[in-house]
């Protein structure tokens, strides 16, 4: 009997010749480590009237993290125990040298000691409490071994007492989420007949059902919340590889790979790993459950469904498609509505890729609110807000629409959706051009304290979100001239979300882009040629774009022109709106450059039409600048003043130093041009008043170091100190001129006509 009993318990991945999901064999073995764990516990026991209530409550604390997490070396055990109780930890390291440095009977009597403790009148553990059933767990497994088995046991122990002392006390470093490194003694996997011969001394092997359970679920929680404290995606690999050589059939790990390979971007392992995962799953279900819409179907749909966002998410919407067409017909076949509402979710998104699908996006929201999906419903809502953002629709329509999903989330404490609607927020104030508005949202988030309870003591602060605001703070802060705060965040975003992290492409293309206005702004053109490739393999769309500006600022008009007709075809095409503005502004600043204003002035209307459709007042505040501009240039300088007027307020209160540097100076300009028919007296108050602007206009650019904006006010300004016959302030300004002018490309239009 012992031997057929000892195959099934120790051999459990194979009964009769076929192979089961999900199965350990046994909750837990005896291992050295968890001999240790017993002799704190006896220790706990015997000297607990004596420990004071701050100890013993360190000490449990303690040791429900010894309990769920891996086997670690004695010297690490010891060390923990120390910085709880200094006292109780010689007790326990005198008890194993007794043990280890003893004979069998010494270890047979430990455990016969232990199996007392539930028979006293008064025992000191519950059977039913979390050491209880360690206790039990462990006494049960202990008497099952064989006399071999309990002496190779005893072998172990003696070789992790051995080892530690070996090391002069062990190693000094903290715990740590994996297994310790390896010794340079081990013991060979035959050793053992059972699962004490897949036991390694340096606690490579495998993990009981409990310990890989909660390694599993504390990495994917990591994962999820704060990549940066998971194993690396190669060690995290390697763990799982380890655990599924023993287990092969362990579903959860399986899908904790595929997790881990959709982290670098690896398609064939992701895919793998997540069929593999439905397969196991399927296996289970089989044997558990015959009807096939609790069984095989739900695996085969889910699996079909999630097939399905793995290709979307790589860029293979055919795929997807195919994927998503078979999961939808199984579950109508099974009528799962549930199902049926997730598919209907990822429909929207692979139609979204080809047309409008505003009405298939409101008929999910219905539906998920009529089958109580109240996640699927805020989803749908934040994503039909934000396609009726780029539609155009009023800023107050889709925050009324947001309360409706914030809600939802506070009735159900979906505190990830509530990062992620807040992020959403910050997004629309900026395509709006309410700096103000989106700054507000931003603190917001990061001032907000996460629902969701996270294992080990981690936030949720490392998610898209999060990525997503402190990038929009990162660009804000730069817009204002304040480069100092914003290159302390990006190094907050790139120590928070590493280069190999899922959200880094976020902060990256964000680095790119601050660093290219930098270097535009200060006359640096090659350094900004040079980050277009950085940019255009992190948006080939926002490279494009940069690369036409560099071209525009070096005076290749005909090549400049060139690349930008080609990127305004195509984001007609894709129908990003504010990108096409964006175009048409660049192409009508090539014909003012060129001096053909009145051939500017039809893209500038049509760029002023589309910004006011579409409620992007940024936009529409720089295109009336480029209007006044025009105007000015073509001999209306009053009709200028009055366009200007109409950008001035919001530019001034929302838009960037450099728009606000922009504005003043074009006022100025305007009110020069204006004063040549004024009385002398009244002149010289209208120069004096536009000398007040060039100073404002000065301080905007200096923010910035905008050099070639400065040496257009310097010039500007000198001209007019000589009008007013102010030699001193004219010889100032002429010689700050002179200086930027030598560090400075030799500009081929005019300065005085120069405005952007």
């Amino acid at each position: 009997m012992a031997s057929v009993h000892e195959s099934l318990y120790f051999n459990p991945m194979m009964t009769n010749g076929v192979v089961h999901a999900n199965v350990f064999g046994i909750k837990d073995w005896v291992t050295p480590y968890k001999t240790a764990l017993l002799v704190l516990i006896s220790e706990m026991g015997r000297d607990g009237p004596y420990l004071s209530l701050l100890e013993r409550r360190s000490l449990n604390r303690l040791l429900l993290l010894l309990l769920q997490g891996p086997d670690m070396t004695l010297s690490r055990l010891i060390k923990a125990i120390e910085e709880c109780c200094s006292q109780l930890a010689s007790l326990v390291q005198i008890r194993i040298k007794l043990m280890a440095t003893g004979e069998l009977k010494d270890m047979e009597q430990f455990f016969d000691d232990l199996s007392e403790a539930f028979s006293r009148p008064e025992p000191d553990v519950h059977k039913t409490s979390v050491v209880g059933l360690f206790l039990r767990q462990m006494i049960l497994a202990y008497n099952k071994l064989s006399f071999s088995q309990v002496y190779k046991l005893y072998t172990a122990l003696q070789q992790y007492y051995q080892e530690d002392l070996k090391k002069g006390g062990g190693e000094e470093a903290e715990m740590e989420l994996a297994h310790g490194e390896g010794l340079d003694t081990k013991m060979e996997k035959e050793d053992f007949d059972g699962p004490l011969r897949e036991e390694e001394i340096s606690c490579n092997g495998p993990l009981s059902q409990k310990q890989a359970e909660y390694f599993l679920s504390q990495q994917a929680s990591l994962l999820k919340n704060d990549e940066t404290k998971a194993l690396s995606p190669a060690s995290l690999q390697k763990e799982l590889n380890s655990l599924l050589k023993f287990n092969p059939d362990f579903a959860e790990a399986h899908y904790l790979s595929y997790l881990n390979s959709l982290r670098v971007q690896d398609v064939f392992s992701s895919t793998h790993s997540l069929l593999h995962y439905f397969d196991r799953l399927i296996l289970t279900g089989a044997e558990s459950k015959s009807n096939g819409d609790e069984g095989y179907g739900r695996s085969l749909r889910y699996a079909a469904l999630n097939l399905a966002a793995l290709h979307c998410r790589f860029g293979h919407y055919q795929q997807a498609e195919l994927a998503l067409r078979e999961a939808i017909r199984i579950a109508q076949e099974s009528n799962d509505h549930v199902c049926l509402q997730h598919c209907l979710s990822w429909l929207y998104i692979l139609e979204q890729k080809k047309s409008d699908s505003c009405v298939l996006l409101e008929h999910s929201v219905k539906k998920a609110v009529h089958f109580g999906l109240p996640y699927l419903a805020s989803l749908g809502i934040q994503s039909l807000v934000q396609q009726r953002a780029f539609a155009g629709k009023t800023a107050s329509k889709l925050m009324d629409a947001l309360k409706d999903s914030d809600l939802l989330h506070w009735k159900h404490s979906l505190s990830e959706l509530i990062d992620i609607s807040i992020a959403q927020k910050t997004a629309i104030w900026r395509l709006y051009g309410r700096s103000t508005m989106a700054l507000q949202q931003a603190q917001m988030l990061l001032s907000m304290n996460s629902l969701e309870a996270v294992n080990v003591g981690v936030q949720q602060n490392n998610t898209e979100s999060f990525a997503v605001v402190l990038c929009h703070l990162a660009e804000l802060h730069a817009e204002q001239g304040y480069f100092a705060a914003s290159s302390e965040i990006l190094k907050h975003l790139r120590e928070r979300f590493p280069p190999n992290s899922q959200h880094a492409q976020l902060w990256m293309l964000c680095d790119q882009k601050i660093q290219f206005d930098r270097a535009v702004n200060d006359g640096k053109y090659h350094v900004a040629d040079s980050l277009v490739a950085g940019i255009t393999a992190l948006s080939s769309t926002e490279g494009v774009y940069r690369k036409a500006v560099v071209l525009k600022a070096q005076n290749q008009m005909s090549e400049a022109h060139r690349l930008l007709q080609k990127l305004l075809i195509h984001c007609q095409k894709i129908k990003v709106t504010e990108m096409v503005i964006r175009v048409l502004l660049s192409i009508a600043k090539l014909h003012l450059r060129s001096l053909c204003h009145t051939t500017a002035l039809p893209i500038l209307l049509q760029a002023l039409a589309l910004s006011q459709e579409y409620h992007l007042q940024h936009l529409a505040s720089e295109t009336i600048l480029n209007l006044a501009f025009s105007q000015l240039m073509l001999g209306i300088p009053e009709q200028a003043l009055s366009i200007l007027h109409l950008a001035i307020e919001p530019i001034l209160a929302h838009g960037t130093v450099l728009d606000k540097g922009a504005a003043m100076f074009l006022m100025a300009k305007c009110q020069v041009a204006s004063a040549a028919s004024y009385a002398p007296q009244k002149k010289a108050e209208a120069l004096e008043s536009a000398v007040l602007n060039l100073n404002e206009a000065k301080t905007y650019f200096a923010n910035v170091d905008c050099k070639e904006q400065l040496r257009d006010v310097l010039y500007l300004q000198a001209r007019l100190f000589h009008s007013l016959g102010k030699a001193q302030e004219r010889n100032q300004c002429a010689m700050l001129f002179r200086q930027l002018n030598q560090e400075l490309p030799v500009c081929e239009v005019p300065l005085i006509n120069a405005f952007k």
